[in-house]
């Protein structure tokens, strides 16, 4: 099952598996920990990560909120998962 990476940041790698199953979440790996988080709520459904790179992600899914759900929508019509800027990306458009 293909795991691409959307976004990059501070060591955090994002990453959607194309077949997966709900709640629409992602998955965030900061070294050895993986935690799966719920778009919806930015909470942990499953897994662990440290409390920094989390207050992080948490961030993060608040900001891409409506980027994530629409890699979640494409993951159903087989098209490729479009890249999201991290928090380490200048904000400023």
């Amino acid at each position: 099952m293909a795991m691409p990476t959307i976004s990059l940041f501070y060591g955090i790698a994002i990453r959607m598996y194309v077949r997966d199953h709900a709640p629409p979440h992602f998955h965030a790996v900061y070294a050895e920990h993986e935690a799966y988080i719920d778009i919806a709520s930015g909470e942990i459904i499953k897994g662990r990560v440290p409390k920094a790179a989390r207050r992080m992600v948490r961030e993060w899914c608040e900001l891409h909120r409506d980027k994530l759900m629409e890699n979640w929508r494409r993951r159903d019509t087989d098209e490729p998962f479009e890249r999201i800027p991290g928090l380490d990306a200048d904000q400023g458009d």
